[in-house]
């Protein structure tokens, strides 16, 4: 759904309410709001449908909306907002407190009583729209907020990340088993502690230990050990998570940095020498690397340099 474009701006509520309700369903209605401010309600979405369950990826250039009427058809969701650019600032308008969630946090909120809501131009963020009976009592009705780079919430984000780019794969049963991880996972953020013992919830914190192996590819420390500790589980259980997958959990580091060594050998103009390749993405020596590379890709580093013309130094 993108409403962006400014000829839309001014009745672009209606038209994303519109294009929600064809798409999504009228089981999960938008509430009735009132755009303020300019009148501007830009936003892109993109969101998957479990069940009763949403997980929706939203960019929002202008987005700002008071309520209007009765909320009570939504009394029973819980949303989880996970902010990546901006932020997004709840306001209570009964008595003009509320609260604002920059870039790098996340907020876990019932959807009433109602909220002015209002977010800053180019607002990316990643939100989850679930039932609320099994997470109600966990919040009740305060607005829980935190770090987006908890482990519990690494390993949420990883979740459903994983179902988002797999849904269209999934059986009946499938569906039915991700929108049950996925909020037994919000339990987890809730709890800030998750059942790291739990099957189903291994492929979660197996691509979150993906996601922070490739942020830190460049870092001496990057290893098994680190990654377990930066999830908050033992070493045995991160390994067990990787039991199932293409990788260990150095072989896909290993992996990775020969992904990003290849890139730099293929670089135009500027191309480290070999041992400095190899010393940047840690590998023992350039002996090792080059042992290593060609394993991989069935060619030396020079060799795959001169296959993509660059001469080697």
């Amino acid at each position: 759904m993108d409403v962006t474009a400014p000829r839309t701006a001014r009745d672009g509520f209606d038209v994303f309410r519109r294009e929600w309700e064809s798409q999504v369903g009228e089981a999960l209605p938008l509430p009735p709001m009132e755009p303020i401010g300019s009148g501007d309600f830009r936003v892109r979405v993109r969101a998957s449908k479990l069940h009763d369950t949403v997980i929706a990826d939203l960019y929002g250039e202008s987005m700002a909306g008071s309520p209007q009427g009765a909320f009570h058809h939504l009394d029973d969701r819980v949303l989880v907002h996970v902010m990546e650019r901006g932020e997004w600032r709840f306001i209570r308008p009964r008595d003009g407190g509320g609260t604002s969630v920059p870039a790098g946090q996340f907020i876990v909120r019932h959807n009433g009583p109602p909220v002015r809501f209002e977010i800053e131009p180019r607002t990316t963020a990643r939100v989850l729209i679930l039932p609320a009976s099994q997470l109600r009592p966990l919040i009740r009705d305060r607005a829980i907020v935190g770090a987006a780079d908890s482990p519990e919430l690494r390993v949420l984000t990883a979740y459903a990340k994983n179902v988002d780019a797999t849904l269209n794969d999934l059986t009946p049963a499938g569906v039915r088993a991700a929108r049950n991880a996925l909020i037994e996972l919000v339990k987890g953020v809730l709890a800030q502690a998750f059942d790291d013992s739990e099957p189903r919830l291994a492929p979660a914190l197996a691509q979150a230990a993906r996601d922070i192996a490739d942020s830190r590819l460049t870092d001496p420390d990057l290893s098994p050990a680190a990654l377990a500790r930066e999830l908050n589980v033992s070493v045995r259980t991160l390994h067990r998570a990787f039991a199932e997958t293409e990788d260990s959990v150095a072989a896909y580091i290993r992996r990775r940095r020969l992904e990003q060594a290849r890139l730099e050998l293929a670089t135009p103009v500027g191309r480290p020498s070999i041992s400095d390749i190899a010393a940047h993405w840690h590998f023992a020596d350039s002996s090792h690397f080059i042992r290593t590379f060609k394993k991989q890709y069935g060619q030396t580093p020079t060799e795959y340099a001169r296959s993509t013309g660059r001469t080697q130094r």
